[in-house]
């Protein structure tokens, strides 16, 4: 993943299999590595890794830690209202996709 260019990333799917590092992703949000830590205490993420040194993160990382960066930013949220919110807002996607998937399989028959 082109680190230069992840700023523009707002909204869609991450499909690609390149991870970051810690200070890769903090560089981008412009974050401190502290606050990322505790969104893994939270499980808000997940890094690949068991060593801080060695953690990687997902594409997936990627949009919620903007998300949480945006609800603790502009709605002044604690981490545990994020990390309810963003369980809220997948499961929310989770169930439009199964919506949508029963739509499109009963409008065949």
């Amino acid at each position: 993943m082109n680190t230069n260019n992840l700023s523009i990333i707002h909204t869609g799917t991450i499909i690609e299999d390149d991870t970051l590092t810690l200070e890769q992703l903090c560089r981008t949000y412009g974050v401190q590595p502290d606050w990322i830590m505790r969104l893994v205490e939270e499980s808000i993420i997940e890094p690949d890794g068991r060593e801080i040194s060695s953690w990687r993160f997902s594409g997936v990382s990627l949009v919620r830690v903007r998300s949480a960066l945006s609800l603790e930013r502009d709605l002044d949220v604690n981490l545990a209202g994020i990390g309810l919110a963003l369980d809220l807002m997948d499961e929310l996607e989770r169930l439009r996709m199964q919506i949508k998937i029963s739509s499109h399989h009963n409008s065949r028959f």
